[in-house]
C-alpha cells in the first residue's frame, strides 16, 4: 500500500515540474518576440537611393501666348493646265521626288501641234509678202530719182510695205504663242522636291485653270500659327517659340517669329503669325496640326516634374524628405512649362527641399528613410578587384 502512494506522489511531481515548465518556455517566447517587435519598430522602414529623389531648385519659366496652326512648305506649286486637252501621261505618283525641269504630265499636242503649223505658214507668207513690197519700193525709189514715175506711186509703195511690215510682226506674235501653247502640254516640275498631290489620270480631260497635281519642297517646311488678337501685343519678331506636332508624340520642335500678319482674320479674329524652324529637327509631312507657346516673358521659379507630383482630385502634393522621415507637402501649383514639360510650385517648398523622384501609394507621413550610399562606379570596382588579386 505504502508502494502506491509512493508512485502517485511520483507520478503528480512530475506532471507539476511539466507544467511549470512550459508555463516558463511560453513566458520565455513571449519576451523575444515583444523584443523583436520593438526591434522592428525601430528598424529603417524605407531605403532611399540617391538617384530616387532630386532637389527643388529654382528654373526658367516661358510664359507667352498660345499658337495654334498647321505645317505647311513655304516652297509649293498648284500645277494646272494651260491649255485644253487631254491627259496622255502622269510621269510622277504621290511621293515621288522631284527635279526642276522633269516633266511631270503630257497632254494631248495634236490639235495645238496644227495651230503651230498654220502660224509658221502665216509667218511665211507674210515675210515674203514684206519682202515683195520692199523690193518695188526700192525701184519706184529709182525710177522716182529719174522722174519716170510720181510721187503718188512712191507713197503707195511705201505704205504697202509698211502694212507688209505689220503683218509680218503680227504673224510673228501667233506663232510664238502656238509654240507657247504646245510647250505647255508638257507640264515640267518649278522646283526639285516630292509630288504631294496628284489630281488626274491619262485619260481626263484638262480644262484651263483645272489643277493637275501639287509639287513641295519638304526642306522649307514653317509653322503657320495663329494667336488670340488679345494677345498679340506680346508677340515679337524673333522671339522663340516651342511646339508640338500632332503626329510626332512628346518631340519638341523650336522656331522664332518670322513675321507678323498686320490684319486679324474677320470671323476669327485671330492673328496670323509666322515661324520658321531653327535647327535641322524638322518634320517632312506638311498639313500636320501643330500647337505650342510663344516664348514671351521668363521668370525663375520652382518647378517639379510631373513625377514628382502626386494628385488627389483637386489638390496636389509631393513626398519631402526632412529629417530621416518623410513628410506629405500640400502644394501650390502654377503653369506648365511647354518646353520642358515641368510645373510651376507656387507654395509648399522651397528651393533646396529635397523631393521623392517617383513616389507611390504606400508611403506614409512620418516614414522613417534612410538614404542609401551611392552606387561605385564599374571602372572603380573593377580597379579593386585587380587590386585584391594582386595582393594574393
Amino acid at each position: 500500500m505504502l508502494r502506491k502512494t509512493i508512485i502517485v506522489l511520483a507520478i503528480a511531481a512530475a506532471l507539476s515540474a511539466c507544467g511549470q515548465g512550459g508555463k516558463d518556455a511560453a513566458k520565455s517566447d513571449n519576451t523575444t518576440a515583444q523584443a523583436d517587435g520593438k526591434k522592428d519598430a525601430k528598424a529603417v522602414q524605407l531605403l532611399v537611393a540617391p538617384e530616387d529623389v532630386l532637389t527643388v531648385q529654382s528654373n526658367a519659366l516661358a510664359s507667352g501666348p498660345v499658337i495654334t496652326g498647321s505645317i505647311q512648305p513655304e516652297r509649293r506649286a498648284d500645277l494646272r493646265a494651260e491649255v485644253s486637252a487631254i491627259v496622255l501621261q502622269v510621269l510622277k505618283e504621290n511621293g515621288e521626288p522631284v527635279k526642276r525641269g522633269d516633266v511631270l504630265v503630257k497632254l494631248d499636242e495634236t490639235s495645238i501641234r496644227d495651230s503651230l503649223m498654220s502660224a509658221e505658214e502665216s509667218s511665211r507668207a507674210a515675210t515674203q509678202a514684206f519682202e515683195q513690197s520692199q523690193r518695188a519700193l526700192e525701184r519706184l525709189k529709182t525710177l522716182r530719182a529719174s522722174g519716170m514715175t510720181s510721187a503718188q506711186a512712191l507713197d503707195d509703195a511705201e505704205v504697202r510695205r509698211n502694212t507688209a511690215q505689220s503683218e509680218v510682226s503680227a504673224a510673228k506674235a501667233r506663232l510664238v504663242a502656238a509654240r507657247q501653247q504646245v510647250d505647255r502640254t508638257v507640264v515640267r516640275a518649278p522646283f526639285d522636291g516630292i509630288v504631294s498631290d496628284r489630281k488626274v489620270s491619262p485619260g481626263d480631260t484638262a480644262s484651263i485653270g483645272k489643277e493637275l497635281l501639287k509639287v513641295i519642297d519638304p526642306a522649307s517646311m514653317r509653322f503657320e500659327g495663329r494667336v488670340s488678337a488679345d494677345k498679340i501685343a506680346a508677340v515679337k519678331l524673333g522671339q522663340p517659340v516651342l511646339f508640338r506636332v500632332n503626329g510626332y508624340g512628346e518631340q519638341q520642335f523650336a522656331g522664332k517669329v518670322r513675321r507678323i500678319d498686320p490684319s486679324a482674320n474677320d470671323i476669327t479674329r485671330q492673328v496670323e503669325v509666322l515661324v520658321s524652324f531653327t535647327g535641322e529637327n524638322q518634320p517632312r509631312v506638311a498639313g500636320l496640326y501643330a500647337e505650342g507657346r510663344i516664348d514671351a516673358e521668363l521668370s525663375d521659379v520652382l518647378m517639379l516634374p510631373e513625377s514628382a507630383l502626386v494628385k488627389t482630385g483637386d489638390k496636389t502634393y509631393a513626398w519631402k524628405v526632412k529629417g530621416g522621415a518623410l513628410a506629405k507637402v500640400d502644394l501650390g501649383m502654377g503653369t506648365r512649362d511647354a518646353r520642358t514639360g515641368n510645373y510651376e510650385v507656387r507654395t509648399g517648398l522651397a528651393a533646396g527641399d529635397t523631393v521623392l523622384r517617383h513616389p507611390n501609394s504606400n508611403l506614409k507621413d512620418g516614414q522613417k528613410v534612410e538614404m542609401a550610399a551611392a552606387k561605385a562606379p564599374a571602372s572603380t570596382l573593377a580597379a579593386a578587384g585587380n587590386g585584391q588579386a594582386q595582393g594574393k
